[in-house]
């Protein structure tokens, strides 16, 4: 009876850590417009089943929020969907690859390479691995999100800044939750079909999928390779060095969120979901549109959940209808929030000079997470050999 007792009042400590108000709440969309174009575009162009996807999505939110009890979402893993988008393949193939990742993040972990890599690589090239990211985000608002709607997407867009430049920081009233009111306003007034939205609804559960040797075998050589370097820069280095930014005391290590990662990817394909990462540019867009606990990221999942559950039967339709400017609105401070961490480097003139070069590498270049990756850190240590042999 005492033991149950201390494990209930264990329980309540860690749930207690987690808060669920407002500004939870508007957290929770700080990466929605990230994470839904690419969660439509691989369902359309892989065949998909919409129920599983979501519900899968829904469930690691929710399983990463209770873990990690801070802002720490999952995403679409960005290099496989834009594979998979582009080339048309099939889910098998796609299944595959996250099983695939998932094996090898698992080895990284067990046999702590993952640490070893975590020593090597330096801030500085963290750091511009995130410059980069946000770069490439702030470009995909501007060039793809904001135009999307033509004239009235500007003003709308322009709406949805300005609120957010006078509401950003404010505990008391949360940006992300009027700005995503202000999109919902639009497309009920101008997109919203009642009559879809009704055919959407139904009550769906994940389907149970099998993948084969060769699902692996084509899935890593096709998605997983490329994916990996990103994973290591993005998913693993830099949500690490975000964490200790932005939450000092939890001392989150890089082993536990490599496990996570390798985790949620040997379960995902099975039950038909995407696969899915950590991310920096994540927790910064949750971050910056208010979350401090695990409470956004619930709150998050249970929104795929919702829509899992019930509605997704119309869901690639349904979710059309919200206007795309308002998401680049939240994508462009996501993109903002990730560039502007370089000021912590800015004293030293050799580390600075490395994050824009990486940075530049990583949002232009094809493959340029891991050429930044890998010229940044050969310059780094050459740098420090050479300041070292100009000291003595």
């Amino acid at each position: 009876m005492e033991l149950i007792k201390k494990m209930a009042t264990s329980v309540k400590a860690h749930l207690g850590t987690i808060r669920f108000d407002r500004n939870e709440l508007s957290g929770a969309f700080g990466d929605i417009g990230t994470d839904l174009p690419l969660i439509i575009g691989m369902i359309v162009a892989a065949g998909l089943d919409s129920a599983s996807v979501l519900i899968m999505f829904g469930v690691m939110q929710l399983l990463t929020g209770f873990v990690y009890r801070i802002p720490m979402p999952v995403q679409p893993l960005k290099a496989m969907a834009a594979i998979v988008i582009s080339q048309n393949l099939p889910g098998n193939i796609l299944y595959g690859g996250g099983l695939a990742i998932g094996i090898t993040m698992l080895l990284l972990t067990v046999t702590g390479s993952i640490d070893w890599l975590g020593r090597v690589i330096p801030k500085s090239v963290i750091r511009g691995i995130q410059f980069g990211l946000g770069l490439k985000l702030a470009s995909i608002a501007l060039k793809n999100y904001l135009p999307a709607d033509s004239i009235p997407g500007y003003w709308l867009a322009a709406i949805g800044f300005v609120l957010t430049i006078f509401l950003i920081g404010n505990r008391r009233y949360p940006p992300a939750i009027f700005v995503i009111i202000l999109g919902m306003v639009y497309a009920f007034f101008f997109k919203l079909d009642a009559i879809t939205v009704v055919k959407s609804i139904g009550f769906s559960l994940p389907n149970f999928y099998m993948p084969t040797l060769p699902d692996i075998l084509t899935g890593f050589v096709v998605l997983a390779l490329p994916q990996i370097p990103l994973s290591l820069g993005n998913s693993i280095f830099a949500t690490r060095q975000m964490t200790q930014d932005l939450f000092p005391d939890q001392a989150i290590s890089v082993r536990k969120i490599s496990f996570t990662y390798s985790l949620i990817n040997l379960i995902n394909p099975f039950l038909s979901g995407i696969p899915i990462c950590h991310g920096s540019g994540g927790m910064a867009g949750h971050y910056a549109f208010g979350a401090r606990t695990g409470g956004s990221v619930v709150i998050y999942g249970l929104l795929y959940l919702l829509l899992g559950f019930f509605f997704s039967g119309g869901f690639g339709k349904v979710i059309q209808v919200f206007p795309l400017p308002i998401l680049g609105v939240i994508l462009l401070f996501e993109g903002l929030t990730l560039m502007m961490l370089i000021r912590d480097v800015s004293d030293s003139k050799a580390d600075f000079s490395i994050v824009l070069l990486v940075g530049l590498m990583a949002s232009g270049l094809p493959y340029g997470f891991v050429i930044g990756l890998i010229v940044g850190t050969l310059l780094a240590y050459l740098s420090r050999t050479r300041l070292t042999g100009l000291a003595k």
